[in-house]
Parts: structure tokens; C-alpha cells; sequence
């Protein structure tokens, strides 16, 4: 009783105030453009503390739902997740994959599931993009994981703001994953993951 009431407050705090939190600081960096620079100041100062709160929430949603992939799976988790994001409407995300029941350990799906919500936040936050594709195919030995969106790209090479993709490469390693990042300006991006489930 006292896990599934921690899952359950931990899924509230990423679906529901997470998420509106999220979408509020979207809309307040939107006003921050239009603004003139001596009122830009208190509200970046705003945004920030804002930015503040929503990855405190995160860490602590984290923290209560690490047991979600037990509970429900790696397949089931991302659909779960694909219809938070869709909750925000800002853009249209689908998720297509052969089977449910996905034979892999928790510990190395909750890996996978952190990468793939790296992966949807840094396509949030960066890539303007107004269609998101997951798929998932799984075969005796390998899972295949792609995200793809038809944002407007980047240059790998030049990327300033890695510390996302770091993280998504520092995960990947952790469970001897393979991760290749594809991108160029104005085209997209797709983000692949082959996960060896004999190697370990």
C-alpha cells in the first residue's frame, strides 16, 4: 500500500503539476522575447527560480516512481509518458512498437526509459519540432529504439548545450548500449538505441 501510494503521488507530481509547470515557463520565455530589456530582467529572474522548482519536482518525482518499470514495463511506461507529452499539445507524438511484454531487467529498462525522456525533453526545449515518432522493435537478442522529429535540427559537431545528450551517452554506456545521434539543420533528428540483451 505504501509503494503504490508513493508511485501514485510521484506520477501526480511529473503528469500533472510537472507538466503545467513546464508549460507555463514555454509561455512565459515566449512573453520574455516581446518584452522590452529593463522588463525582461525580473522576469528572467522569475524563469529562473521557476526553472528551479520544476527540476526539483523532477528529481523528486524520480525518486517516487523508480519502480514504475517493475510495475508496469518498458513498453507500458512509455506510453505513458507519450501521453503526458500529449497533454501539453505542442506537438504530436505516437508511439509504435510489435509487443508489450519486453523481456529485459528493470534495472537496464529504467535506463532505457530515462534515456528516451532525455531524448523528448531535449526535442521540447530545442528542436521546434511538430512531430515526434517512437519505435520499438525487439527480437531475440537486441532491442531497437528510435525518436525522430522533424525540428530543425543541429550540428552534432558544434552543439553547445550537451550536458543533455552527455547524459543520454553516460546512461547508454552504463548498460553497454549502442547510441548514435543522426542531425542536420532544418531536417531533424532521429536518436537510435540498440540495446544487447545477451551481453550482460
Amino acid at each position: 500500500m505504501k509503494e503504490q501510494t508513493l508511485n501514485y503521488i510521484g506520477q501526480e507530481l511529473h503528469d500533472d503539476l510537472g507538466q503545467k509547470l513546464s508549460v507555463v515557463r514555454l509561455r512565459q520565455n515566449q512573453l520574455i522575447t516581446k518584452l522590452q530589456n529593463t522588463e525582461k530582467e525580473d522576469l528572467i529572474e522569475l524563469n529562473e527560480l521557476l526553472g528551479e522548482c520544476i527540476q526539483d519536482i523532477r528529481n523528486l518525482s524520480k525518486t517516487l516512481i523508480t519502480e514504475q518499470i517493475i510495475h508496469f514495463g518498458l513498453a507500458e511506461s512509455i506510453e505513458r509518458e507519450v501521453k503526458r507529452i500529449k497533454k501539453l499539445k505542442l506537438l504530436k507524438i505516437e508511439f509504435i512498437t510489435q509487443k508489450q511484454d519486453i523481456d529485459i531487467s528493470p534495472k537496464h529498462g529504467l535506463i532505457l526509459f530515462r534515456i528516451i525522456q532525455e531524448s523528448i525533453n531535449n526535442i521540447l526545449k530545442h528542436s521546434k519540432a511538430k512531430n515526434v515518432s517512437i519505435h520499438m522493435e525487439d527480437d531475440c537478442e537486441k532491442l531497437h529504439i528510435s525518436i525522430s522529429d522533424n525540428g530543425r535540427g543541429f550540428d552534432i559537431n558544434s552543439n553547445q548545450d550537451g550536458s543533455g545528450l552527455k547524459n543520454m551517452e553516460l546512461r547508454a554506456k552504463l548498460i553497454h548500449a549502442e547510441l548514435s545521434i543522426q542531425s542536420e539543420l532544418n531536417k531533424g533528428t532521429q536518436t537510435l538505441i540498440t540495446y544487447h540483451k545477451n551481453l550482460l
